[in-house]
C-alpha cells in the first residue's frame, strides 16, 4: 500500500438502538490498523464519536439528513474532501444507501469507492418486494401486504388476520393484536418514515436466526456467519447470538444471494417453526453484531475493504465454529463538552479526540 487509506463509516451509535458503525470500524482496524477512519454522523450525540477504544474515529463530520437528498449529500462530501480526502465510504444505515446509489458515478469520478448494489438489487430486497424475492429464490416468506392508507391497512389486516406485524418501509415495526393497535403503529410509522407501511403475517416462531455475509456480485458468498438469536430486546435488536451450522439455512442464503447476484454486505433474518424456515427481512448492510465473527476469523468488513482495494492482502476467512456465542455489553464513555461543541460547528472536526 503506497499511501494511508481513509475510510468513512456512518451509523456510530452504540446506544439503545445499536448501529453497525463501531463494529465495522473495530473489524477493519483488526485487520488493517494503519487505515484512517472518518466518522460521518447525523447527530453530535452518537456515542461512537467519543470512543477512545479500537472503534474510535480519527476524524468526524456532521452530515445532512438523508431526506435532504443526493445533491446536498454530494455538496457535503465535496466540502469534507477539501480537507480530508476519502478513499472509501461504508454506509451503515438503510436510509442513506439510496442517495449513495444515485451518486455512485459522481463519487467514482472523485476516486471514492463504495460497496454498492444497483438500484434494482436494492429494490428487489425491499420489504415491499420480499415476497417476490422469496418466490424467485424458492424461500418462504410470511404473507405480506402493502398499506398506503388507513383503508388499505384495514383491508390488509382483514385479509391476513390478526396478529400481524406492522413495519415501516425503512425501520421500525411492532406486533398488532387488534385493529386499534394496528392503527396506532401505522400512524407512528407514517410520521417517522412516510408510506407505504408493510403488513406481515405474524407466524408462530420457535427460533430466530440472523445471517451476516458478503456477496461478490456474481452470485457467490465471500463469507458468512449464521447465529441463532438467544437474547433479543423488546425492539427486536440482537444482543446475544450462538453460531450454528445449519445446512438448510445455508442453502436458502445461497439461493437469495445467487438470485440477486448480491454485491457487498447483507443481513438476513429468518424465523423457524414446525412448517420450516421463513425469510422475514433482508438488510443491505452489516448488522451491529458484525464484529463478533471478525473475532473468530471471519472478518467480513475487512474482506469488503480488500474487495474494493485490491492492493490490500485479504484477511484469512474461516467458517465460524458452531457453539461460539456473543453477548452485547455496554459501558460508559468519558468525554468533554468541548467535543460536542466541536461536532456542532458547521465545518466538522478533523480530530474529534483532540477537540
Amino acid at each position: 500500500m503506497t499511501k494511508q487509506l481513509t475510510i468513512a463509516v456512518s451509523g456510530l451509535s452504540r446506544g439503545e438502538s445499536v448501529q453497525p458503525g463501531p463494529a465495522v470500524i473495530n473489524s477493519i482496524r483488526r485487520a488493517y490498523p494503519a487505515i484512517k477512519i472518518v466518522g460521518l454522523s447525523y447527530d453530535p450525540f452518537e456515542s461512537g464519536l467519543y470512543s477512545t477504544h479500537a472503534d474510535h474515529v480519527d476524524a468526524a463530520y456532521l452530515m445532512p439528513y438523508p431526506t435532504k437528498g443526493p445533491s446536498i449529500l454530494l455538496e457535503r462530501l465535496d466540502e469534507i474532501g477539501k480537507t480530508c480526502p476519502l478513499d472509501m465510504i461504508v454506509p451503515c444505515l438503510d436510509t442513506e444507501i439510496p442517495n449513495y446509489i444515485e451518486l455512485h458515478a459522481e463519487l467514482k469520478q472523485r476516486g471514492i469507492k463504495l460497496p454498492l448494489v444497483t438500484q434494482t438489487m436494492f429494490n428487489r430486497r425491499d420489504k415491499q418486494n420480499l415476497a417476490k424475492l422469496g418466490k424467485a429464490a424458492k424461500v418462504r416468506v410470511p404473507r405480506t401486504e402493502i398499506a398506503d392508507t388507513l383503508e388499505d391497512l384495514r383491508d390488509c389486516c382483514g385479509a391476513i388476520g390478526f396478529p400481524v406485524f406492522v413495519k415501516g418501509k425503512m425501520y421500525g415495526g411492532a406486533k398488532a393484536n387488534t385493529p386499534m393497535e394496528a392503527v396506532q403503529i401505522y400512524r407512528s410509522l407514517i410520521a417517522a418514515w412516510g408510506g407505504p407501511v408493510i403488513i406481515q403475517a405474524a407466524i408462530d416462531r420457535e427460533d430466530e436466526y440472523g445471517v451476516v455475509g458478503l456477496g461478490d456480485g456474481k452470485g457467490n458468498i465471500v463469507g458468512s456467519c449464521t447465529v441463532r438469536k438467544i437474547v433479543v430486546t423488546a425492539t427486536g435488536k440482537t444482543f446475544g447470538g450462538l453460531v450454528v451450522n445449519n445446512p438448510h439455512l445455508d442453502e436458502y442464503v445461497q439461493r437469495i444471494v445467487k438470485t440477486l447476484k448480491w454485491y457487498g454486505p447483507f443481513d438476513l433474518e429468518f424465523i423457524k417453526n414446525d412448517d420450516g424456515y421463513f425469510l422475514i427481512e433482508m438488510n443491505p448492510r452489516f448488522p451491529a453484531w458484525v464484529d463478533f465473527p471478525s473475532q473468530i476469523d471471519c472478518n467480513l468488513p475487512a474482506a469488503l475493504v480488500a474487495m474494493l482495494h485490491r492492493d490490500l492482502p485479504p484477511p484469512v476467512m474461516k467458517p465460524c465454529a458452531a457453539g461460539k456465542l456473543f453477548m452485547r455489553h455496554c459501558y460508559d464513555l468519558v468525554g468533554d463538552i468541548s467535543q460536542i461543541a466541536a461536532m456542532t460547528n458547521t465545518t466538522g472536526v478533523k480530530n474529534v479526540l483532540a477537540a
